[in-house]
């Protein structure tokens, strides 16, 4: 398939989200140790969030990860994002979920370098979304909530992607945000970009 034309105007860069996990600072604790704050190893695109040097084994009823990256700051909930692929080698019934939407979501086991903690809840596979300021919201016509639709013009792979959930805020650097899985099937490489396709755009009511 051949995706339709873009316009610059239309453009929204892409990022691969890898699984990973943000925790609450009582959660570092018991991973961690008492007192303990994240290393930060890198900063992320988006303001004031950053990759920690920490990691985590994430221990499912079928499986384990290990090495899965801790993001900070600190949050007010638990909450493990994992790709469809990560979830069935796991064993862990994962629903697709807008970040921060934690109800009657399944557990898993986290093992941290000092203790571990069974989350009762909190894992999700995260629905695919897009990052947006005000100002590019205002320009695209959209807000906070809207689904959208984009295309992925890559090597032999395009793509389009439906049920793209458009979060809004002045803290964000607008950008769409795939998992490894999405990523891998239109094959994402660094400095793609998605077209923001105007028939996906919501219609009035």
């Amino acid at each position: 398939m051949t995706a339709t034309s873009t316009s610059p105007s239309m453009q929204i860069p892409v990022a691969v989200s890898a699984r990973h996990v943000h925790l609450t600072q009582a959660t570092i604790e018991q991973l961690f140790g008492a007192d303990y704050r994240l290393h930060g190893l890198r900063s992320l695109s988006q303001p004031h969030e950053f990759a920690a040097d920490d990691t985590v084994t994430i221990v499912g009823p079928s499986g384990s990860i290990t090495h899965v990256r801790v993001l900070g700051p600190p949050r007010h909930e638990d909450q493990v994002e994992i790709s469809r692929s990560d979830a069935v080698h796991l064993g862990i019934p994962a629903l697709v979920r807008i970040s921060g939407e934690l109800r009657d979501t399944p557990g898993a086991t986290l093992i941290g370098a000092r203790g571990e903690l069974q989350l009762t809840h909190g894992v999700i596979i995260a629905h695919r979304h897009i990052h947006m300021n005000p100002a590019d919201a205002l320009r695209f016509g959209l807000r906070d909530r809207d689904v959208v639709a984009v295309a992925i013009n890559s090597n032999d792979r395009d793509l389009v992607f439906g049920d793209v959930s458009v979060r809004v805020s002045r803290d964000f650097v607008t950008e769409l945000h795939l998992d490894t899985d999405e990523a891998n099937a239109a094959d994402i490489a660094p400095g793609t970009t998605a077209t923001l396709l105007p028939a996906g755009l919501p219609t009035a009511g």
